[in-house]
């Protein structure tokens, strides 16, 4: 009787484990790194249903999203608005956490799309707690130095990398015409060829192109590199009156002359992605130029990247906003528009697109078009073979290595508009070595207001504990000789001044912090105090007055009591490059990327223009020689100085 049975249930064993084996998985050509990117990406729009390629083209901001969202949603683009962090002071790993968890809700859906992480990484990866803040765009355009750009470009892809955020909206290479435009800081100058020279930021974010790559494809070098993001197209530094979000007029000449040599440049080196300007070219919203984008950027510049809309942009069309958003939604993604930034209301710009498909008023090639685009640049950066980030590179966060770098901009950036009442007396650079010295001003110890905007918050921040660097005032201090006694007064009276014996004061004034918008300026002025602090102190002893502004300000009615003055821009974290200059260590390089006005009634004012009256002329700047005991001190074999000329500490 066993023995009949034996048979039987051998026979049902095998049964059983052949039904229970898994079939093999099919070969799916997307999945497989070895298949060309052309054809990866075909055999997976074949795959995708409509709303799987809707998904792709929408970026929601990372307070709205989750890994449910982003299933069951498809969502293809996270990122972080201005401000928008995992938690106040969030390290490298809490930010590496949030992206994975979001991106692992990508990889569980059907096709497992991974999306693409963004953020404001505009002067370094500024909204993360210790990451080197390096100069803005207009300090950066004073040093006329490209490689140090790249270099800054290249850190500032570690850094961001260092956060598992692989998307970079970053360079701005607007061309700013107008100071009293709120962005004009985002601007490497009002010179379209320093802007275009400066484009080698885009190398080192994502890599030096390859010889004989195929031009207008995007390329993004390895894990250790970014997308980076070529913004605002077009002509956003040329509005009426700088007003931000205008319009800009301008014949077509003008257009390709002035605002559009930077992103020739850009697409010949590879730039992944391309961000609409808020702004109007002569009248018509960019946001709906189909000429501009489809035809001049994508056919004629053959630009295949994608092209992204600006924060909301969609809903800025109408006026008032989010008048017409079905309108919004036809108008840009017919004009060409392929990723659009809806940082909150995806849902209502979902259902609208799929219904503008369904109803063939948007056609699938366009949808096809788009998303092509989208997925070239995810598998041109390897993002389908590594989606998920890891802890490797989060000792680049703030490195010694980049605030170094950080610092050798902040001294090339500096731009040394007066030194001395007369030629043959110059004051800079200061003595190191004397009884007392003053430092006022509400800029001198305020580590936030030398950052300026896009720093940690949207708008910027005030005071010294959102974040790590040093300040002008604490650079100082760091700098001089120890029997040096620097007195620090944020601002102080006439009295004060007066009733103390100082060899000299540096007064630290400018501009309080700001983005977009909240920047544009009618007059141009410097903060109060400010005007009185120089008043006061410069009318009662030697001054060097350190200028911390996005632009050029207002100080022709100062300039005349004012000893030597200095434009710092908004230098960022590293505040010890200034005093490096100050005191000699370096001399003064830096020449103006921007026209100074005598008066705002000049305004707009660019060099070439026949009514060219200039305070100071673009290009100016005088310079500086390091003094001999600084040369001696900042040489590699010190044995072979004099010890009596070196520094004393």
């Amino acid at each position: 009787m066993l023995r009949t049975w034996i048979p039987i249930l051998l026979m049902g064993f095998v049964l059983s484990r052949c039904l229970n084996t898994p079939e093999k998985s099919e070969y799916m050509k997307y999945k497989d790194p070895k298949q060309p990117i052309l054809v990866r990406i075909q055999d997976l729009l074949d795959r995708m249903t409509l709303e799987e390629k809707i998904g792709q083209m929408v970026q929601i901001d990372l307070s709205v999203a989750s890994a449910e969202v982003m299933k069951k949603y498809f969502i293809g683009s996270v990122l972080s608005g201005g401000g928008h962090v995992p938690a106040p002071q969030a390290s490298a790993e809490a930010w590496i956490n949030v992206v994975n968890d979001l991106q692992r809700g990508c990889l569980s859906t059907r096709l497992g799309i991974p999306m693409i992480y963004g953020i404001d990484a505009v002067h370094g990866n500024g909204n993360v707690y210790k990451a080197t803040i390096f100069p803005h765009n207009i300090g950066l355009g004073a040093t006329r130095d490209p490689e140090l750009v790249k270099k800054i470009g290249a850190a500032t892809a570690l850094e961001t990398r260092a956060t598992g955020i692989p998307y970079a909206f970053a360079p701005c290479i607007a061309v700013c015409r107008d100071p009293r435009w709120g962005r004009c800081y985002e601007s490497y100058s009002e010179d379209p060829q320093i802007v275009q020279d400066m484009t080698e930021i885009v190398s080192g974010l994502q890599g030096d192109i390859p010889t004989n790559y195929p031009k207008g494809v995007p390329f993004v070098a390895g894990k250790k590199n970014v997308v980076a993001c070529a913004k605002h197209y077009v002509g956003d530094g040329g509005t009426t009156k700088g007003i931000n979000e205008d319009n800009t007029v301008i014949d077509w000449q003008g257009l390709l002359n002035i605002h559009m040599p930077a992103y020739y440049t850009s697409i010949m080196k590879g730039v992944s992605t391309v961000m609409v300007s808020y702004s109007s070219w002569n009248g018509i919203k960019m946001h709906t130029n189909h000429e501009l984008i489809t035809g001049f950027l994508k056919n004629t510049l053959g630009f295949k990247g994608f092209v992204i809309t600006d924060w909301e942009g969609l809903d800025r069309i109408t006026t008032p906003s989010h008048a017409n958003y079905s309108y919004s939604i036809q108008a840009a993604i017919l004009a060409g528009i392929d990723m659009v930034m809806v940082p909150y209301n995806y849902k209502e710009f979902i259902d609208g697109l799929a219904f503008h498909v369904k109803n063939n008023i948007i056609p699938m090639s366009r949808i096809d078009d788009a998303v092509t685009r989208i997925l070239q640049v995810k598998f041109v950066m390897g993002l389908f073979e590594n989606p998920l980030a890891d802890n490797s590179l989060v000792d680049q966060l703030g490195s010694q290595e980049h605030r170094e770098l950080a610092r050798e901009a902040v001294r090339k950036s500096l731009v040394l508009l007066k030194n001395g009442k007369s030629v043959d007396q110059p004051l800079l650079p200061l003595p190191k070595k004397t009884s007392k010295i003053l430092v006022v001003g509400s800029h001198a110890d305020n580590l936030g207001y030398q950052c300026g905007g896009w720093t940690i918050e949207w708008q910027g921040f005030s005071g010294n504990n959102r974040t790590v660097g040093t300040t002008i005032l604490a650079a100082i201090k760091n700098t001089v000789d120890q029997s040096t006694d620097v007195v620090y007064k944020e601002n102080p009276d006439a009295e004060f001044v007066k009733s103390n014996d100082y060899s000299y004061a540096i007064v630290i004034v400018g501009e309080h912090p700001y983005a977009e918008t909240d920047g544009d300026s009618l007059d141009l002025t410097i903060a109060d105090p400010g005007p009185t602090t120089v008043k006061n102190v410069c009318g009662a002893m030697k001054c060097i007055v350190i200028l911390i502004s996005g632009r050029p300000v207002v100080i022709q009615p100062y300039l005349a009591s004012i000893d030597a003055l200095v434009a710092a821009w908004l230098p960022g974290t590293e505040g010890q490059g200034v005093a490096d200059v100050l005191f000699g260590d370096y001399g003064f390089t830096g020449k103006l990327p921007h026209t100074w006005f005598k008066t705002v009634d000049q305004l707009p004012m660019n060099v070439g223009d026949p009514h060219y009256d200039p305070l100071f002329p673009f290009g100016f700047g005088l310079t500086t020689e390091p003094t001999k005991r600084q040369i001696c001190a900042n040489q590699s074999l010190r044995f072979s100085c004099n010890p009596l000329d070196l520094p004393m500490r």
